[in-house]
């Protein structure tokens, strides 16, 4: 007698849509497993996973969560290693400490997620005179 008889498993029968596909499949938006060599993953790609940008001091202990399309129109379409790079923390001003990733969020980790959001942009003019 096999395991599932002993255990009066019952076949699980899931309506199909016409393609022959269950309507209650939802595929998990990552990279693709063939992702052309080379090629750095951008905030662009990473928007468009579904992922979320994730910069933290490590001296202040601050984590602050932003969505990578945000990111991209200040920085713009860069890999996550160059927003760390240009990240610096807004409440000690070290730029050593910084850690950026890109990771997907699920659960509880989600719900708790209170993101950044871009504001405005502001482009202000500055005057700089010189004596001669």
């Amino acid at each position: 007698m096999s395991n599932s008889e002993r255990n009066e498993n019952k076949r699980v029968t899931i309506a199909l849509d016409r393609t022959g596909i269950s309507s209650s499949f939802q595929g998990m938006l990552e990279q693709p497993e063939k992702w052309p060599r080379g090629q750095a993953w951008t905030l662009m790609h990473a928007h468009d996973a579904g992922q979320i940008a994730r910069i933290w001091c490590g001296h202040c202990n601050i984590k602050r969560f932003y969505k990578p399309a945000e990111l991209r129109e200040v920085i713009g379409n860069v890999t996550i290693d160059e927003v760390r790079a240009n990240a610096r923390c807004q409440a000690c001003g070290k730029k050593d400490y910084m850690r950026a990733e890109l990771f997907h969020a699920y659960g509880q980790e989600l719900v708790t997620i209170r993101f950044r959001r871009l504001k405005e942009i502001r482009w202000e003019k500055r005057v700089i005179w010189r004596d001669e």
